[in-house]
């Protein structure tokens, strides 16, 4: 894990005491006091940049990061004058930290994939990318009301507010900034806001779909500008085998190809990515050229192929078919010469929920958890950097919420399409009939709604214990398909049932109905106090495309660090800031569309010269996931069911071990339950006894000799209310 660290005091000088001597353990430092700033972790020598116009003038970025060093000049001198929209417009994932004077910004992105934390101490304030080492810094104990949000309310801001799993380290909004003058704290946003009441100027879709292409582009030419890395070989390569080559010997040590490469699921974000950087002009994937592709490969596609459910019994034949489309259009983009295309076939040893006692401890807990093996076994064959297609969906498709924002905006007409959609999905039936007018009324509902009233519900709904409709703990999409997200499957509610729940200012999540009362009746509490608050100046629709985004971002971040590969990075552009806010300039009557997402993108290729698609892309489905979710809990019921013989969780008052277990066996016999919630509460309680059992902290020097890491107590039982 890599994260970056400092702080800004109250004094102008070096303070005494624990903020001179106290220091991160293997940390690089930037610039020392009286503001020091540290980089921890394994950080290529490319990603951390520093320049300055004077010894108190300087900024750090630290990433991947596609400005020159006069772009970051000329950003330094607009974060000066309090411009920081600047330093969020260049082509990359990256975090950017200026100082002037005894002025610190640390600016977030958009998506919420590069979070800050920050927190009080020794009279000023602390800051980090990463909450862990801040609690230990401050020695927090766990925050047992977070948690309880997250798994009841994990897509509503107004349950999980700027809180983290510690108490005492707070998190900085996406699309905000950190400022911090003395040790004083000040929170901004860099973005303009928008007004509830007129809608925003709609961008012409011909000229928005371009402004995507351009953004694409350049996020992936960011990643094939910077130096390539050939990874560490952790042991010397033992020479010839019999019927092994170089690559395969690489693959058995466990590290990365050199070089680029790239998923290739057969779905369109990924296969968009990994044509653009098999065409882009500029430096091949591999270094000089060489490596294991051939002559004119350009490119390493990797596509995993799940044979623990290729039968046709596994998930019902709609999931076979699925799965072998996707297959089949894998190979047929993979014919491209500039790909060398390596397919990873695993079994049951790749199911979801397999092998969870291994696994690093994660910044915080995430339904990614579960998922992490069977995602380390494709990234490891795959290259040092490697492009994923994650956040394509949170960031193009429209969330059912934006139908209220177009009857706000009195385009009903525009709803059509989208209705009718829906009414086919839910296959030929009398009720298919009534979904148009189903949907249309929950939508006017939603658009009638004032936002204190949908979020006074939310709460009435959790201490009534109201989990009805599409607890499938996905969002879903009216230019997509429905279904959950990196963790885990949906449940049985399908996509007519989870869009009109998702047509409200909020919604429990799908690990609510496991709780107990009275951790619902705390995250009921915190949702009477925001809404007794000044509330947002979004719209309905907005607001929870944001909240869902940033959700997905959370998580994304979690499967980076807990599927994490020695010296490989994971790069998804679709969650880059230049992409987010390209994607968010589409007009909403191209996004509400059907098919809106494989349109926008096949015009992106269209763009940049590529026509020739297979049949069927663009196609979106997530049968054969939740076919592989239901086999892999199927097969590891027996260890999920010894992990809450004594769970931490029930430990800390959120769930009843014996409701657990009872809901994790009717799962693994095929009851319609929603798998989303069952993996949110076995990923939480395997972070927990992650947490507890790790030594050490992330800090030393002499005062922190006597300190303790965070969560030193352990969980401790949580009084009812």
């Amino acid at each position: 894990m890599r994260w970056l660290v400092g702080w800004s005091s109250a004094a102008a000088v070096p303070v005494s005491g624990e903020g001179r001597t106290v220091h991160p353990v293997g940390a690089q430092l930037l610039w020392g006091d009286p503001d020091p700033l540290w980089a921890v972790g394994d950080w290529r020598p490319d990603e951390v940049r520093v320049v300055q116009a004077d010894p108190m003038t300087r900024l750090a970025v630290l990433g991947c990061c596609g400005a020159s060093d006069e772009q970051l000049r000329a950003g330094l001198f607009t974060a000066r004058g309090g411009a920081l929209r600047h330093l969020t417009a260049w082509p990359g994932s990256y975090t950017a930290v200026a100082q002037v004077g005894r002025r610190i910004t640390v600016v977030g992105d958009l998506a919420g994939a590069r979070p800050v934390f920050h927190t009080p101490w020794a009279g000023g304030t602390a800051y980090a990318t990463a909450a862990l080492p801040l609690a230990d810094l401050i020695e927090a104990q766990l925050d047992i009301g977070h948690l309880a949000a997250l798994l009841a309310c994990p897509d509503v801001p107004e349950a999980l507010g700027d809180g983290t799993p510690y108490e005492g380290v707070r998190r900085l909004p996406p699309g905000h900034a950190l400022i911090l003058r003395d040790g004083a704290r000040e929170i901004a946003g860099y973005e303009p806001t928008a007004s509830l009441a007129v809608a925003a100027p709609q961008v012409e879709a011909a000229k928005a779909v371009d402004g995507v292409r351009d953004a694409l582009v350049e996020a992936v030419r960011a990643r094939l500008a910077a130096p390539r890395h050939a990874p560490e070989v952790p042991e010397p390569d033992p020479g010839p085998v019999p019927g092994m080559g170089p690559a395969d010997r690489r693959a058995a040590r466990g590290g990365p190809a050199p070089g680029i490469g790239a998923d290739l699921s057969g779905g369109s974000a990924s296969s968009t990515l990994a044509l653009l950087a098999a065409g882009l002009p500029g430096v091949p994937g591999t270094p000089l050229g060489h490596g294991r592709t051939g002559a004119g490969e350009r490119l390493l596609a990797v596509t995993f192929n799940d044979l623990a459910t290729a039968g046709p019994g596994e998930g019902g034949g709609q999931a076979h078919l699925t799965r072998e489309a996707e297959l089949e259009r894998a190979r047929s983009i993979a014919d491209n010469p500039r790909l060398h295309h390596v397919v990873v076939a695993s079994g049951a040893e790749a199911l979801p929920y397999a092998d969870l006692d291994s696994g690093p401890l994660t910044d915080e807990p995430g339904p990614s958890l579960v998922v992490a093996e069977r995602h380390r076994r494709r990234l490891s064959a795959g290259s040092a950097d490697h492009l994923v297609g994650n956040g394509a969906r949170q960031v193009l498709d429209a969330h059912p919420a934006r139908l209220a924002d177009l009857l706000m905006d009195r385009r009903r007409w525009l709803l059509l399409r989208p209705v009718a959609a829906l009414a086919r999905a839910d296959g030929p039936s009398a009720h298919s009939l009534f979904v148009p007018f189903t949907v249309y009324r929950a939508a006017r509902r939603l658009a009638r709604t004032p936002y204190r009233e949908g979020v006074r519900d939310l709460a009435a709904h959790l201490l009534e214990r109201r989990f009805d409709g599409g607890e499938d703990g996905g969002t879903g999409t009216v230019g997509g398909s429905g279904g959950g997200g990196n963790g885990a499957a949906a449940g049985a509610a399908g996509p007519v049932d989870a869009s009109l729940a998702a047509l409200a200012w909020g919604r429990p999540g799908p690990a609510a109905r496991w709780l107990t009362g009275e951790a619902l009746a705390e995250v009921s509490v915190r949702l009477q106090d925001a809404a007794s608050r000044p509330g947002p100046v979004e719209r309905p629709g907005e607001r929870r495309a944001r909240a869902a985004l940033a959700r997905y971002a959370l998580d994304h971040r979690v499967l980076e660090q807990a599927a994490e590969v020695r010296s490989q990075r994971l790069h998804a552009p679709f969650l880059d800031n230049q992409v987010v806010r390209a994607c968010r300039a589409l007009p909403e009557a191209l996004r509400v569309q059907p098919g809106a997402r494989a349109s926008v993108l096949r015009a992106v290729l269209a763009g940049a010269g590529i026509h020739d698609l297979p049949a069927g892309w663009g196609a979106t489905s997530h049968a054969s996931h939740a076919a592989a979710v239901r086999a892999g809990l199927r097969v590891a019921v027996g260890d999920l069911v010894a992990l809450f013989d004594a769970p931490l969780l029930a430990d800390a008052g959120l769930v009843e071990a014996r409701v657990v277990r009872k809901a994790l066996r009717a799962a693994a016999e095929g009851e319609p339950l929603p798998l989303d919630g069952l993996a949110d509460l076995v990923s939480t309680e395997l972070w927990l006894r992650r947490l507890l059992s790790r030594r050490g902290s992330c800090w030393t020097g002499s005062p922190a000799a006597s300190r303790q890491r965070a969560v030193a107590g352990g969980v401790m039982p949580r009084p009812a209310l």
